[in-house]
C-alpha cells in the first residue's frame, strides 16, 4: 500500500510516491479521504493510472492540511479543485478523490459488478449503503438488460445503451452480448454501427480508445504511451475514409474500431485489455462533417501523400512495433481503395498485420462458397463468377476464390483467375482495358470485348455466382436476377455491401424474382422471407465469422504474420461447421449462437497452420488445439473478491 507523505514546503504541497502535487486543501470530513492528481485513464483502473490511496486515518490527513478554513461554492459544496479561489484564467489542477468506501469499485468497469457483490464483499470493499440491500447475480442482471434493451424501438438508442453499460459494468456488457449474440450484434455492429458513426459527434461522451492526428505526429510513441494498458495483442486501427458503404467520416469512424474488437472480445475471447482502438485522423473531405459544429476530429481537407499521410502511418506502426513488440496484431479497418492496399503490402512482410476488407470479407465469402458445393453439387473450379464492385472487398474475395480453385485443381493460379470477372463503374474489366487500370484491377483484366453495365455483362458472360460488393444499393436489378435466373436452376447471389441501405438487393427481392431458386446470403441481417407458401433464411455473409477466431489463432501460437494459408484454413474451418439441417434451410453459415465454438475450432485451424508454415513461436505445439483455443478464450463471468 502506497503512503501519502506530506511536504511542509512553501506550497503545502503533498506528494505521491516522490512526485510534487501542487497545492491543495484537503477535506476534513467523511470517511477516509486522500487525493491525486489525474492520470492517463480511461475509467479503469490500470497500472500506474489513477492511483489510489488508502489507509490514511483522517486525524492524520487534517493535521496536515493547509487551512482549517473550509471553502464553499455556490452549490454549497467545498471547493475541493480550488476553483472559486482562481480567477478564469488561472490554471488549477484536476484532483481526482478516491475514498476508502468502495465507492471508486462502483467506477471500475472491469471490476465493477454492481448489485451482484456478495454481502462479506460489500462488508470487505467498504459497500455498505452504496448499494440497495438486494443481491442480484449475473444471470438475473443480464435478465433485466436485455429487457431494457428491447425497450428502445430506434437501434441508435439501443447502441448507445450498450455502449454505456460496457462503460460501467464491463463483464456483465459482454456476458450480455455473448448471452444474445443473434439480438445484438447488428446492434453493436453493422448495420447500426454506421448510423452511429455518422453521428458520433453527437453522441461521445468518453474516449474508448485513441485518437492519433496529424497534431500528433513526432510524437506518436508518446501517445501510444498514454493508454493505460501496456500488454495489447489486437490493434483495429482506421482513417475513417471510406466507413461501410456511407464514405468519408473522418475521425467519426472511431465506432467501427470500438465495434470491432467487442466483437473480438466476445466472439473470439480476446481479453478486452488487450485490445485497443485507433482512429488515426488526417482530415476529411466530408464537407457536411466540416461544417458540423459538433464534429470532434481535424477541420481541415484530407491530409495524402509521402509528407503529411504516408509519414504518420509509417511512425504510428514502428511506435506500435517498439511499444507492442512483433507479435501485436494490427488489422485495418476502412481505408480507402488506394491505402488499403498499399498498407498491406508495404507492412504485411514486416508486421502482423490484416485487413478485414481485404482478407476477412474475402474468407467469409469463400466458406459461404465452399458450403454451397453441398447443395450445388459443382466444385468451385466448376463456377463462373461475376463481380459488381472491384474495389478493396471485390478483389480481395476474387483472389481468396482463385487460391483456393488452384489449390484444389493444382492449377496456376493464373489459369485460376480466368473464372473471375469484374465489373467496375466503367463496365467488364477487360484487358483492353489493361493501361488505365489500377493495379489491383489488373489481374482480372481478360480477353473479351468491352461491355457495359453489369445486365449486359450478366447476359453475355452467364455466371453462375453473383457477388456484389460495389457500395452501391439495389444494384441486382429485377432484371439482373431474372437473368440469373434463367440459366441457373439455383443461382447464387451474395449482397455483400453494408449497411442495408447499401446492400446490392433484399433478401425478399432475391427469392420473389428467383422464384425461390436463389441461394442468397448478404452482408447486413435481413428478416426470414415468406414466398410462396414456404419460408427463406438468408444467410448472413459477415465478417465477424471469421476475424475473431482468426485473431484468437494468430496470438494462441505466437504468430508473426499473416500468410494467405490461414485464410483459408480460416474458411475451411468455418465451412465445416455447416450442416446438412443448415442448408436445407437455405443457410450457408452456421448460426451465431454457435460462434464461440466455431471461432474456437477456426482459431485451431489457423494456429495449425501458422505452426505448419514455421510461423508460430509458441513452442511446443498444444496437441489439442481446440481445447487450448477453449482455454484461452476470456471469460466475462464475475470472480469472487476478497
Amino acid at each position: 500500500m502506497m503512503s501519502l507523505q506530506i511536504s511542509n514546503n512553501l506550497n503545502n504541497a503533498p506528494w505521491v510516491s516522490g512526485r510534487s502535487l501542487g497545492p491543495t486543501r484537503l477535506q476534513t470530513r467523511g470517511p477516509v479521504v486522500v487525493r491525486v492528481a489525474v492520470g492517463p485513464s480511461k475509467g479503469r483502473s490500470s497500472d500506474g493510472n489513477g492511483i489510489v490511496l488508502t489507509e490514511e486515518s483522517n486525524e492524520k490527513i487534517k493535521a496536515s492540511s493547509v487551512s482549517e478554513k473550509s471553502t464553499v461554492a455556490v452549490g454549497g459544496d467545498e471547493d475541493v479543485y480550488g476553483e472559486d479561489f482562481a480567477t478564469e484564467d488561472q490554471i488549477v489542477t484536476p484532483w481526482a478523490l478516491s475514498v476508502a468506501s468502495g465507492y471508486s469499485l462502483l467506477r471500475d468497469p472491469r471490476h465493477n459488478k454492481g448489485l451482484a457483490f456478495s454481502e462479506k464483499e460489500r462488508d470487505a470493499h467498504y459497500l455498505r449503503g452504496l448499494l440497495p440491500p438486494t443481491i442480484a447475480d449475473q444471470p438475473l442482471q443480464v435478465k433485466k438488460m436485455i429487457h431494457n434493451i428491447r425497450q428502445y424501438e430506434v437501434p441508435l438508442q439501443k447502441y448507445i445503451a450498450l455502449m454505456d453499460l460496457q462503460e460501467m459494468n464491463e463483464k456483465l456488457f459482454y456476458r450480455l452480448l455473448i448471452d444474445n449474440v443473434e439480438e445484438l450484434l447488428p446492434v453493436v455492429y453493422t448495420p447500426t454501427v454506421g448510423e452511429a458513426c455518422q453521428k458520433y459527434g453527437c453522441i461521445f461522451k468518453q474516449p474508448q480508445g485513441l485518437f492519433i492526428s496529424l497534431k500528433e505526429k513526432g510524437k506518436v510513441l508518446e501517445v501510444l504511451k498514454n493508454w493505460p494498458e501496456r500488454h495489447i495483442q489486437v490493434i483495429v486501427v482506421t482513417d475513417g475514409e471510406r466507413i461501410l458503404g456511407l464514405g468519408d467520416l473522418g475521425c467519426q469512424g472511431m465506432g467501427i474500431p470500438v465495434g470491432k474488437l467487442a466483437l473480438y472480445t466476445a466472439l473470439g475471447g480476446i481479453r478486452p485489455s488487450a485490445c485497443l482502438p485507433v482512429t488515426i485522423d488526417v482530415g476529411t473531405n466530408n464537407e457536411d462533417l466540416l461544417e458540423d459544429e459538433f464534429y470532434i476530429g481535424l477541420r481541415q481537407r484530407r491530409a495524402t501523400g509521402q509528407v503529411e499521410y504516408a509519414e504518420l502511418m509509417d511512425e504510428f506502426m514502428t511506435a506500435v512495433k517498439q511499444m507492442y513488440g512483433e507479435k501485436v496484431l494490427i488489422q485495418f479497418e476502412d481505408f480507402a481503395n488506394h491505402n488499403a492496399f498499399d498498407l498491406l503490402s508495404k507492412y504485411g512482410s514486416t508486421h502482423l498485420v490484416f485487413n478485414d476488407d481485404i482478407q476477412g470479407t474475402a474468407s467469409v465469402v469463400l466458406s459461404g462458397l465452399i458450403a454451397s458445393q453441398k447443395l450445388l453439387g459443382k466444385s468451385l473450379a466448376d463456377h463462373t463468377y461475376l463481380f459488381l464492385g472491384a474495389g478493396e472487398a471485390g478483389t480481395g474475395i476474387a483472389e481468396l476464390i482463385a487460391l483456393e480453385i488452384s489449390k484444389q485443381t493444382n492449377t496456376p493460379l493464373e489459369e485460376a483467375r480466368k473464372k473471375i470477372w469484374l465489373v467496375d463503374s466503367k463496365g467488364l474489366i477487360v484487358s483492353s482495358r489493361k493501361e488505365s487500370l489500377q493495379h489491383f484491377k489488373k489481374p482480372w483484366a481478360h480477353d473479351h470485348e468491352p461491355i457495359k453495365g453489369l445486365l449486359n455483362a450478366v447476359k453475355a458472360l452467364k455466371p453462375t455466382v453473383l457477388i456484389g460488393s460495389s457500395g452501391v444499393g439495389r444494384t441486382f436489378t429485377k432484371e439482373v436476377v431474372e437473368a440469373m435466373s434463367t440459366f441457373n436452376e439455383k443461382p447464387v447471389i451474395l449482397a455483400l455491401s453494408n449497411p442495408t441501405s447499401q446492400s446490392e438487393c433484399t433478401a425478399e427481392e432475391a427469392y420473389t424474382w428467383s422464384e425461390g431458386r436463389a441461394i442468397f446470403a448478404s452482408g447486413s441481417p435481413f428478416d426470414p422471407v415468406e414466398y410462396d407458401g414456404k419460408t427463406y433464411t438468408s444467410g448472413q455473409s459477415n465478417n465477424a465469422y471469421i476475424f475473431p477466431g482468426l485473431g484468437l489463432g494468430l496470438i494462441m501460437s505466437g504468430a508473426i504474420r499473416v500468410h494467405d494459408d490461414m485464410l483459408l484454413a480460416a474458411s475451411e474451418a468455418l465451412a465445416t461447421q455447416v450442416t446438412e439441417e443448415h442448408l436445407a434451410k437455405g443457410l450457408l453459415y452456421p448460426p451465431f449462437k454457435d460462434i464461440r465454438k466455431i471461432s474456437a475450432r477456426i482459431a485451431a485451424n489457423v494456429a495449425a497452420k501458422a505452426y505448419e508454415l514455421g510461423l508460430a513461436t509458441r513452442l511446443p505445439q498444444p496437441d489439442d488445439l481446440v481445447k487450448y483455443a477453449e482455454s484461452c478464450m476470456y471469460s466475462p463471468s464475475y470472480r469472487p473478491y476478497r
